[in-house]
């Protein structure tokens, strides 16, 4: 079955950081151009302050966290606020006009709330009804907000004026927003203990990924830049760069039947993997949105 999105999962994907790796290599030691990234120095400084962050608290947490923690629990967690997340999607979906997508994906919220025990068991996978990602930052490049140039943001990550805005209207999204602001204060406590776990879970996933970045990077802070973009690219265009959009933009009225199946035997390709690969976490290695 072709899908619109498959995470290949909030949010950089494994082959993205390998692709970025060798494409940018030795090339990454040349600073980039102050004019393609205004704000180098808040940035820097503000990626310096959350590594530091990440090395004093949330690594030794999530490295306490996944020795503790059994397998089949970390993935149940994983997939409980997985399954939350999915209420954004759905909504998202609509608000980007792709009908079909918020079908699947309100069924496979149902499903995972349901006979999936309130989303820790990720029933919806088992029968077709693959994860995918969309958030409020790619409803508005699909609406036409301009993404603006790249911006660290503290303690959240690699982000643009686009996103941090998404960011804000991914949190109206969630249910647990509004439970904690008008629930009683024993309530708000354990959604804000929640979200602690939902924090430490993701980190201790991405450990993987941040060994890649370590190890196969000559510049961090262009690596990670690079990566955040091309991912991002990635998932507002469907698994598709821009440059391929626009390709078959250009193509469309000349072969508008091969362009259109060139198109689908992409997607079909690009969105086939298991989003149960830990590759499917995005790049932030601080705390995620």
């Amino acid at each position: 079955m072709n899908q619109n999105k498959v995470i290949a999962h909030k949010p950089l994907l494994l082959c993205s950081l390998t692709l970025a790796m060798a494409l940018t290599g030795c090339a990454t030691t040349s600073p980039t151009p102050e004019k393609t990234d205004p704000w180098i120095g808040w940035n820097k400084g503000t990626q310096s302050f959350n590594d530091n962050v990440d090395k004093a608290i949330l690594k030794p947490v999530a490295k306490g966290y996944q020795w503790i923690t059994p397998t089949l629990v970390n993935e149940g967690v994983t997939n409980f606020f997985s399954n939350i997340n999915d209420i954004g999607v759905t909504i998202n979906d609509l608000l980007q006009f792709k009908l079909k997508q918020s079908g699947m994906d309100a069924r496979r919220l149902l499903v995972n709330s349901t006979v999936g025990v309130a989303g820790f068991v990720d029933i919806a996978k088992m029968i077709d009804l693959p994860k995918h990602q969309e958030d409020f930052g790619q409803t508005l490049s699909v609406w036409g907000v301009p993404s603006g140039s790249y911006l660290v943001l503290p303690l959240l990550g690699p982000s643009n004026p686009r996103d941090a805005v998404g960011i804000v209207g991914d949190a109206l999204f969630n249910p647990l927003t509004y439970v904690s602001a008008f629930g009683t204060t024993a309530i708000s406590a354990a959604i804000a203990g929640s979200k602690a776990v939902d924090v430490v879970d993701r980190r201790a996933n991405l450990m993987t990924t941040e060994k890649i970045i370590n190890e196969g990077s000559v510049n961090r802070y262009e690596f990670i830049k690079n990566s955040y973009e091309q991912n991002r690219d990635f998932l507002i265009h469907d698994g598709n760069s821009s440059q391929d959009v626009d390709l078959l933009d250009d193509n469309s009225g000349t072969n508008t039947g091969n362009a259109t199946s060139s198109t689908q035997n992409k997607n079909s390709t690009n969105k086939s993997a298991p989003d149960s690969n830990k590759a499917k976490h995005t790049l932030e290695l601080t705390a995620p949105k």
